[in-house]
């Protein structure tokens, strides 16, 4: 029979000529007492087991704020990763754009420098056209002039070898 405070509280105990039934009194008291025993052992039990998921809780717990706060750490890594990476883009971009800058700039130059070059050798084309073209009007010249020449001496001679058949 198992021991409740109501069955402690509702037991009678018979009486007889001097009293209680020892005998009956001492069965219930040990039987109570077995039951407190009983009690008390599952009790500490219950603590102990009690005490272990406590210190298995508190590890779970310290496991928790661990993770937490490497998750907290992982994400400012993260951030700052970000930030760095987007200061590097803005560097690299302005680097880029600088260096597209002087590339045009030299462009410009060189397009400058080519124009006049271009004009340059333009003026040296038509000045050497009107050399090449005094030349030839020169030398058009000594050719007309020789060719009369030419003509005289050769009027000249048959002039002189007419004279001389005659």
């Amino acid at each position: 029979m198992g021991v409740t405070p109501l069955v402690i509280k509702q037991k009678e105990f018979s009486t007889r000529f001097r009293g209680f039934d020892v005998q009956e009194v001492d069965a219930f008291l040990e039987e109570v007492a077995r039951e407190l025993e009983s009690q008390e052992t599952a009790l500490e039990n219950f603590r102990q087991e009690n005490h272990r998921l406590n210190l298995e809780n508190q590890g779970y717990r310290k496991r928790e704020e661990s993770m937490k706060n490497a998750m907290i750490q992982s994400q400012k890594v993260l951030d700052q990763m970000r930030d760095n990476a987007e200061k590097s883009a803005q560097v690299t971009i302005a680097n880029a754009e600088v260096e597209a800058e002087k590339i045009l700039n030299q462009a410009h130059k060189r397009l400058s420098q080519l124009h006049s070059d271009i004009t340059e050798l333009k003026r040296q084309r038509i000045q050497l056209e009107m050399q090449i073209s005094s030349v030839i009007d020169s030398h058009s010249k000594l050719l007309e002039m020789t060719k009369e020449e030419n003509k005289a001496a050769d009027e000249s001679d048959t002039a002189l070898k007419f004279i001389r058949r005659a």
